[in-house]
């Protein structure tokens, strides 16, 4: 019976983790395809660090940008895919979906 239990829960995991890639990347295209293209600053870099049971420290960056929609709002968004070696206060054209400002990723 646990072993059965353990498989199902295996089972959820694996479909979970892999409807998260599908709507990545989905959702990535759907900027590629429909965004607006605006110019970017880098407003701020988000450390976070995670240690694991092991002790082991993995350091996260979380980058966000600043932009002008097309109507005038001013949208602090996280950046989705961001080129290396960024920083504050770095200038980048980006895509946004205009009716989810905060869906930005970076034009390569």
């Amino acid at each position: 019976m646990d072993s059965i239990l353990t498989y199902i829960i295996i089972g959820v995991v694996v479909i979970v983790i892999v409807g998260g890639i599908i709507f990545t990347i989905v959702r990535t295209n759907a900027i590629k395809k429909n965004g607006i293209e605006a110019n970017a600053v880098v407003s701020r870099i988000k450390e976070q660090e995670n240690t694991d049971s092991e002790g082991f420290t993995d350091t996260t960056y979380i980058y966000y940008v600043t932009f002008t929609t097309q109507d005038g709002q001013s949208v602090e968004a996280k950046l989705g895919n961001p080129p290396s070696k960024i920083k504050v206060g770095d200038e980048l054209r980006i895509k946004y979906l205009p009716n989810k400002p905060k869906l930005v990723i970076a034009v390569k």
